[in-house]
């Protein structure tokens, strides 16, 4: 397995670590349809959490929030209404958001450094 995705799998697993901290539960992870892919499926209170995360060894190429680019958030938006479709959630407020996760050694990054956008976009 590359780096890259195991970088991004490690970013996924401290998100969603930071997240249920946080008191949010997991509804699915990994959701991909032919348009896209949901990272993280989350609930919190009355939303129905659609979070983007971006894993990165720092910020010197700019933020991590910086590549959660308008073509993507079309096709999280559009991955979003797939799955809101085919469950039934009519009673929660949809909204995405952004998981930063800065891990400096990669996979071996003891403590990353995490920041939650709420309603990112």
């Amino acid at each position: 397995m590359g780096e890259t995705k195991v970088r991004g799998g490690f970013g996924e697993d401290a998100a969603l670590r930071f997240l249920k901290k946080l008191g949010y539960r997991l509804v699915e992870r990994g959701y991909t349809t032919r348009f896209g892919e949901l990272d993280l499926i989350m609930l919190d209170g009355d939303f129905i959490v659609f979070v983007e995360v971006k894993t990165r060894k720092d910020d010197s190429h700019g933020e991590a929030r910086e590549f959660v680019t308008a073509a993507k958030q079309k096709r999280c938006r559009t991955t979003a209404d797939i799955w809101l479709g085919s469950h039934s959630a009519d009673d929660l407020q949809p909204r995405f958001d952004v998981v930063e996760v800065y891990a400096p050694q990669g996979a071996q990054t003891k403590k990353p450094q995490i920041i939650h956008i709420e309603n990112a976009f």
